[in-house]
């Protein structure tokens, strides 16, 4: 047992345990495999590269963080698009002349796109890999961007545009969101996957916090822009403006965006092999056979080709496809997320991550009911402001995160005895819980009473519920990618089905629930529901630090842990996709 993991009896080596460190002398006659490759730093590659020059972990660092730079930029812009009409929910109710709920739906069927699509895309990224969905939902999201902001006539005046023609507008609106949702899709899906294939296990974290600030933290600046947008120039500008920066960056991921799916002989993916330590470096001649062209053994360091690393702007990098990478039919990949939803480390990271994003929904869809009447009265610009709040705390929570990620994972390793365990990143659940479930609370006595409170604490609480959010959504995808890696894919697909089909619900719902029941009430629920789901960490992995070796040595009682390690052994060896035919 490893600082309260407790240890499973059935396989040689648990999925997801690696080793980052020799720390232990060899038993006699068992030395460790001269054949292991190290970092710089002397820490075990996980996974374990091949010698294959386009294996992309081959590749410098300073050219695999360009492509999540570049990924990264995408997401920002990309991310735009859920939150783009939260500033001007007023305004756009005026100019349709149609109920809030309505406007609300503009968002609603917006996130139902990236929910549809999602399960589309990731079958396609299994069979051709990610570059040429990263270039459709570029090109989408330029033309429905154009499209959404062709929807409005530029006329000020409601007079000037009949009633059929307003309402043959807000459906024109509201498929051009439809469309929208779905370009954003392949960067919700596949950029956390993409940082999965670019970095070994102990580069991850920072990485993984950035993509998810990209993802979530360039959502809560939009509202700040695009009220004194809409105020300047009109709503419609919200959408051109998208369309000009996404086609700014098309030449970027043309160009420097290669394909990062890699199929490597299963023996070198370490992370998620069955059995242990020098077993596991000996690719079989079968493994070899269908890895990617050029991939060897380590333990023979002559690479099978004498391919040279494609150059930076090579044709090869430059190709919508390179191949396809399963045998796999399409449509029993389409089917492989559904029985995921059964697996509790997916289930659980759906709900880590899922529920607050949802919650955050919400907030953004009543935020501007509750400013724009009494006693604040604000308009889109003001509306607008209040999201610099949750800019704020997503920025905080990606400096925390990446304080936290791979620190806190290394120095847990090496008390650990040189022993990786996904569970440890868990950890970040626990500042979710204090920052995202306090801001819950917070906003939600806050906001019941703008009279007393103003605007400032509503704002405050808003921003700490954001740091959670983020703070959730980095633990669920390194646990994802760290424990599950050969699914990670199905796994970010659940992921974007679930938090997207609730925040659709939360859109349909969510005004009449506080116009109903309150809006302290409402948010006391909620945020209680919140605390229970943070809680079912402990039922993922208890830590045990207070009788773990961490404080009382190897005296730890194993029966005071649960079954983070046991579950992943346990889904090893019975299968889901397996048993249904879905491998």
């Amino acid at each position: 047992m490893g600082l309260g993991v407790l240890d499973d009896k059935n396989l040689q080596h648990v999925p997801g345990t690696a080793t980052l460190e020799d720390l232990t002398e060899p038993h006699a006659g068992t030395p460790h495999p001269a054949n292991v490759k190290h970092g710089k730093d002397g820490i075990i590659l996980v996974p374990q590269p091949s010698d294959d020059p386009r294996d992309l972990l081959n590749w410098p660092l300073w050219r695999r963080d360009l492509i999540t730079g570049i990924l990264c930029l995408l997401s920002v812009i990309a991310s735009t698009l859920s939150p783009l009409l939260a500033a001007n929910t007023l305004t756009l109710t005026l100019y349709f002349e149609t109920s809030f709920t309505n406007i609300a739906l503009l968002t609603g069927y917006h996130l139902l796109g990236v929910g549809i699509a999602g399960f589309i895309f990731v079958a396609s990224a299994r069979v051709w890999g990610k570059r040429h969905l990263y270039l459709i939902g570029t090109i989408i999201i330029i033309i429905s961007s154009a499209w959404g902001g062709a929807c409005g006539d530029g006329n000020a005046e409601a007079t000037l545009v009949g009633v059929q023609r307003r309402k043959r507008l807000y459906n024109s609106l509201l498929a051009a969101r439809f469309f929208q949702g779905i370009g954003l899709a392949p960067f919700e899906a596949l950029v956390n996957a993409s940082v999965g294939d670019l970095y070994f296990v102990h580069e991850r974290g920072l990485r993984m916090a950035l993509s998810n600030l990209s993802l979530f933290g360039g959502a809560f600046f939009t509202p700040v822009i695009v009220g004194k947008l809409t105020s300047t120039l009109g709503w419609q500008w919200s959408f051109y403006l998208l369309a000009i920066f996404a086609a700014a960056m098309l030449p970027l991921v043309i160009l420097f965006v290669p394909e990062t799916t890699y199929t490597r002989a299963d023996s070198l993916n370490t992370d998620i092999a069955r059995v242990p330590n020098a077993e596991y470096y000996k690719p079989t001649s079968h493994e070899l056979q269908h890895s990617s062209p050029g991939t060897s053994s380590p333990s023979n360091p002559t690479p099978t080709t004498t391919t040279a690393t494609p150059a930076l702007l090579s044709r090869a990098n430059l190709l919508p496809f390179n191949g396809r990478h399963t045998p796999t039919p399409f449509l029993k990949l389409l089917l492989r997320p559904f029985p995921l939803f059964l697996h509790p480390g997916i289930l659980w990271a759906c709900l880590i991550q899922g529920t607050l994003i949802g919650w955050t929904v919400l907030i953004g869809i009543v935020l501007a009911a509750i400013m724009l009447g009494p006693p604040l009265f604000f308009n889109e610009v003001q509306t607008g402001y209040m999201y610099t709040g949750a800019f704020v705390g997503a920025l905080l929570g990606f400096i925390l995160a990446g304080l936290l990620s791979d620190s806190s994972v290394k120095w847990l390793t090496k008390r650990n005895g040189g022993v990786y365990e996904p569970e440890f990143r868990m950890l970040l659940v626990i500042p979710q819980l204090v920052f995202g479930c306090a801001g819950l609370y917070g906003f939600g006595i806050t906001a019941s009473d703008t009279w007393r409170y103003g605007w400032f604490w509503p704002d405050f609480f808003f921003g700490l519920e954001v740091m959670g959010m983020v703070l959730g959504a980095v633990a669920s995808a390194l646990y994802i990618v760290d424990a599950h890696r050969d699914i990670a894919v199905e796994g970010f697909t659940c992921l974007l089905v679930f938090k997207n089909i609730f925040s659709f619900g939360l859109t349909f719902s969510g005004y009449n629930w506080l116009v109903q029941g309150g809006i302290r009430p409402v948010f006391m629920v909620i945020s209680s529901v919140q605390v229970v789901v943070c809680c079912t960490t402990v039922l993922m992995c208890e830590f045990g630090f207070l009788n773990s070796k961490l404080f009382v040595g190897d005296k730890a009682d194993d029966e005071s842990d649960v079954f983070g390690k046991k579950n992943r052994s346990f889904f090893a060896r019975h299968d889901i996709l397996g048993m249904l035919n879905l491998r």
